[in-house]
């Protein structure tokens, strides 16, 4: 998959050649979390073009570390790990708790990515705090230009979250008017949803009972434990 060889028997390096490639981990994190087509993992890896994107799929194929199947009536084509791909899962993730407990937290946030971080926090809600009705949260990043600022979480009966960024049309159950730095700290667990509030980086307008449970419902990312 490396253009490059480090021209070495050491297994390490080995594993270099392999998993070195710029966007290679990333991809398989956000396969980890769910993605298995080409458009879903292209918006949990935003900075990839997609030509790019198709071209990592592609070593990651040649490698083993994914398998690509198409079927044959939608003519949808998914992507999955295979079992020597899924043996690098708890390495990856001992080396995401080492980057959280080591790395400053301001170095952490020094880019902030407002799509990137609804996209998480979309597949990461608690259906199960929800009530069986529809309920719409919208997320209002104040400091962004006015046609970025704005993301809709959309909660179905059949417990399906769909992300939007163009206003849906459906009356808002409760609004999240939010600092995005203050936002992207609490979900990485930085810090706490209630210091955020009492600071007024964040502001929870409209319904009572969500804006109360929103710490139950808004699961924070896997490292914030």
């Amino acid at each position: 998959m490396s253009q490059n060889s480090y021209n070495q028997f050491c297994p390490i390096a080995k594993a270099c050649e392999v998993l070195e490639p710029r966007w290679t981990l990333l991809i398989m994190c956000e396969m980890w979390s769910g993605s298995s087509r080409f458009n879903e993992i292209r918006r949990g890896v935003p900075g990839m073009s997609p030509t790019l994107l198709s071209k990592r799929l592609k070593g990651m194929e040649e490698q083993g570390l994914i398998n690509r199947s198409e079927n044959l009536k939608t003519g949808h084509i998914d992507y999955k790990i295979t079992e020597i791909g899924q043996e690098l899962s708890p390495i990856v993730f001992a080396l995401g708790k080492w980057a959280h407990r080591n790395i400053d937290a301001d170095v952490t946030l020094e880019k902030l990515d407002a799509k990137l971080l609804m996209w998480n926090v979309r597949r990461k809600i608690d259906f199960s705090k929800f009530t069986s009705q529809k309920k719409v949260i919208q997320f209002v990043f104040s400091e962004l230009p006015k046609e970025k600022r704005s993301f809709w979480l959309i909660s179905r009966p059949d417990t399906s979250i769909d992300l939007c960024t163009k206003d849906p049309g459906f009356d808002v159950d409760l609004y999240i008017n939010a600092d995005l730095r203050a936002l992207t700290s609490v979900w990485l667990g930085l810090s706490k949803m209630n210091d955020e509030i009492l600071e007024k980086k964040i502001k929870l307008v409209g319904d009572q009972t969500l804006a109360f449970t929103i710490n139950e419902w808004m699961v924070r990312s896997a490292f914030a434990a």
